[in-house]
């Protein structure tokens, strides 16, 4: 008796299940709008990032010129 072939089904991962429910919640504009925010999050904390990084290295070249 031979056993019957096994099926690998790949787990979603928890990200794609928020975007399936999230598709299944909002309609398409408030989707785009949704992520078009996070977007704008994610640049305003790398920008901030960069300027905090910008400040540190303008403090350090004027201590060296003390």
């Amino acid at each position: 008796m031979q056993a019957p072939p096994v099926r690998a089904t790949a787990i979603p991962s928890f990200t794609d299940a928020l975007r399936r429910v999230e598709s299944l919640l909002l309609s398409g504009g408030q989707r785009t709008a949704r992520r078009n925010a996070w977007t704008s999050v994610l640049e305003d904390r790398r920008r901030a990032k960069d300027r905090v990084e910008a400040q540190r290295f303008l403090e350090r070249a004027a201590d060296g010129r003390s």
